[in-house]
């Protein structure tokens, strides 16, 4: 039987991979870990989709036990800042689209929207985000749910088995290295092998397959499996292994970051319960801002074509204020693509190394969950059935174009074009695929059978929200809704305003809650 897996790297993504196997193995499997004590995290990734909560519930993990150990607060959306016009925002929402007649609220809101805001017309979130309010009461009661984490029948379910059947209204936002040190904590406790040593060379065997890693102080280390989590270096999958790499760099540029992390006073500041990312003022890219308990974490993401490190750190300094005189900067080269196949003979990557878009709607937790989630449920026997790789290798390369393809979209649908960086977006060359939807969507708003067939993680309403936030592509409703009575959506759009009231006047601020639940 196989069961000794070697997870090269820890950061995020190997101590995530750690844990997760051993709360689905257990004592059945042997896992060891080893990490460099010299190679530092990228740790850009500290907000998340919304189905990160399966990681932590599969792990048996309430909030109160981890997220005041990693400074984590909530995040009910995207908020998108100046994308379309200098002035104007939009959300995209962790929040279930409402229908009526058969037609998305946002189909309706073409026809005949109450005001211009899609958003807050359609959605709930919106309004409580603006009001700096936390999604749930001071006794821990969730927005229109029981107290505790959901419902159990939709525990233990993974992400794309939850898909569809309901949206929980907020993800997390957390500080990258304090979860790796929490996870590491939980790993070490239940079996994980922590070794802390510069992995000095991969080996090979007759047949091409990884027979251990070579280490300077604790010499050869071998298993079965063997997972590379050693970010975008890639050690196993691409340097030892030779997989090749496929570059998104035609279709999305953003290669460079240059991140800060800002202590402020979050009591007088405020908690924003949302990922912000703004376009004003960046001549080519956007910088992200999220707030958690103790300090903002933001960054400039930018193509290097178009700016250098030194005036993109100026300008995020500029953009953060007095606050961030004395904070150290930290540039990081992003690595754009994916490699060809994540699963090669008996090594996986997780993480950076198996591939990254840029984090414009926070995918990189998003990558590694769903990675892991694949090893788990195609964890090879003896004879390494190739069908696992291959199912394995389509699941994660499904997910990665289309992600591409999503985040494509922002910059095509963006109506922003003041700088030759912002100009370039409308005239870069854009996958086919989606250049076909796009001429769909013009005349029918996206729906499950014409957004990226399969699964990655995104609705159809979260393509709606780009189309209908950003401007730059004109919206039509569907002809239908012409001959169809409205009462049954004006009724609608009547109870999210009444709901929205509601929620505004009762919830209390985000900070309020997690200062007391701290």
């Amino acid at each position: 039987m196989l069961n000794k897996v070697v997870i090269v790297g820890g950061g995020t993504a190997g101590w995530m991979t750690a844990s997760y196997l051993k709360a689905a193995f257990g004592d059945r499997i042997n896992v060891t870990l080893v990490e460099s004590g010299h190679v530092g995290a990228v740790g850009v990734g500290e907000a998340t989709f919304s189905d990160i909560r399966h990681f932590f519930e599969f792990l048996g993990l309430k909030e109160k036990d981890w997220m005041p150990a990693c400074n984590a607060t909530y995040k009910l959306a995207v908020r998108f800042e100046n994308w379309r016009e200098k002035g104007h925002y939009f959300y995209h929402p962790f929040e279930q689209m409402r229908s009526v007649n058969g037609f998305p609220l946002t189909d309706w809101w073409l026809q005949q929207g109450p005001t211009d805001r899609f958003d807050k017309d359609c959605f709930v979130m919106p309004s409580v985000i603006d009001a700096g309010l936390s999604p749930r009461r001071l006794d821990g009661t969730l927005i229109d749910q029981p107290s505790d984490e959901g419902a159990d029948e939709m525990q233990g379910l993974t992400m794309s088995e939850h898909q569809g059947k309901t949206q929980f209204p907020y993800a997390y936002q957390f500080e990258a290295a304090l979860l790796a040190k929490y996870l590491t904590k939980y790993s070490v406790e239940r079996g994980v092998k922590h070794i802390v040593d510069d992995v000095l060379q991969v080996n090979l065997d007759d047949r091409g397959w990884i027979s251990g890693v070579t280490t300077a102080e604790h010499g050869d280390i071998s298993g079965d499996l063997y997972i590379d989590c050693t970010g975008f270096r890639a050690l196993l999958i691409n340097k030892a292994l030779d997989e090749p790499f496929i570059s998104y760099a035609d279709t999305l540029p953003n290669d460079s970051a240059v991140a800060l992390q800002v202590p402020m006073d979050m009591e007088k500041r405020g908690i924003m319960p949302c990922t912000t990312a703004t376009a004003t003022a960046q001549d080519a890219g956007w910088i992200w801002t999220i707030p958690l308990m103790g300090r903002v974490g933001t960054g400039y993401v930018y193509a290097k074509d178009y700016l250098s490190p030194e005036d993109a750190e100026r300008t995020l300094r500029e953009f953060v204020g007095p606050a961030a005189a004395d904070v150290n900067a930290n540039h990081i080269k992003m690595r754009i693509g994916r490699s060809r196949n994540s699963w090669v003979n008996n090594c996986v990557a997780v993480g950076l190394s198996s591939g990254f878009v840029e984090p414009l709607e926070s995918t990189g937790i998003f990558f590694i969950h769903h990675a892991i989630e694949q090893i788990a449920k195609k964890f090879p026997n003896e004879d390494w059935n190739p069908n696992q790789r291959v199912l394995c290798n389509r699941s994660i390369a499904h997910v990665m174009d289309g992600i591409r393809e999503f985040l494509v979209l922002h910059y095509v649908a963006a109506k922003r074009q003041d700088t030759q960086y912002w100009r370039d977006t409308k005239t870069r060359a854009i996958p086919d695929s989606l250049a076909e939807r796009l001429e769909m969507w013009k005349t029918q708003v996206p729906d499950s059978e014409s957004i990226f067939p399969y699964y990655h993680g995104l609705p159809a309403y979260s393509y709606m929200c780009v189309l209908l936030g950003m401007g730059g592509i004109e919206m039509k409703p569907s002809p239908a809704l012409a001959l169809s009575d409205p009462s049954a959506a004006e009724r609608e759009f009547a109870a999210i305003r009444d709901k929205t009231r509601r929620l505004t006047e009762t919830l209390p601020k985000a900070y309020e809650y997690f200062a007391q639940h701290h």
